[in-house]
């Protein structure tokens, strides 16, 4: 092995359709293409569904629910949740989609503002960064849902 065998290979940054057309309206349907992952998203968080948030989740899947804070199972699905309680909408916008065979990471800003049912203002916002898993069955779904992206855990 030489010194040019571990050099670092560029690796190209999947592209984004130019048109980034919305899923149908159905927030059932899983994506077939890893850009599709965040709109399905937004439109099952959108619709309140946690059941359809769910599907779009390996079965093990990991949500960080704050930087060094990760949860799987029904913690997960309580840590969203907790989210769609709020009752407010999410905007996302991908900003980097990159592939390698069966695995892709996600990255993009989100954001979710308004009023929360008690009243209080709610303004969440950051830069996730995601891992996705193309499934057997040719859907993506997240393996690794990390809103925090690299945001540094604070310090006690």
């Amino acid at each position: 092995m030489t010194a040019t065998d571990l050099a670092p290979q560029p690796v190209a940054e999947h592209p984004l359709p130019t048109d980034l057309a919305p899923l149908p309206a159905e927030v059932h349907q899983l994506p077939t293409e890893p850009h599709q992952l965040p709109l399905a998203f937004a439109a099952a968080f959108n619709s309140g569904d946690l059941a359809a948030v769910d599907r779009l989740f390996e079965p093990g899947a990991v949500f960080v629910t704050s930087p060094g804070v990760a949860v799987t199972g029904d913690q997960r699905r309580a840590a969203n949740a907790e989210f769609l309680a709020l009752g407010l909408p999410i905007e996302l916008t991908l900003r980097h989609v990159y592939v390698h065979e069966d695995i892709a990471l996600l990255i993009g800003d989100y954001l979710i503002e308004g009023t929360a049912p008690d009243g209080t203002p709610v303004r969440d916002q950051g830069s996730a960064t995601d891992v996705a898993r193309r499934g057997a069955d040719g859907c993506w779904r997240y393996a690794i849902d990390n809103p925090a992206g690299v945001t540094r855990a604070a310090l006690a």
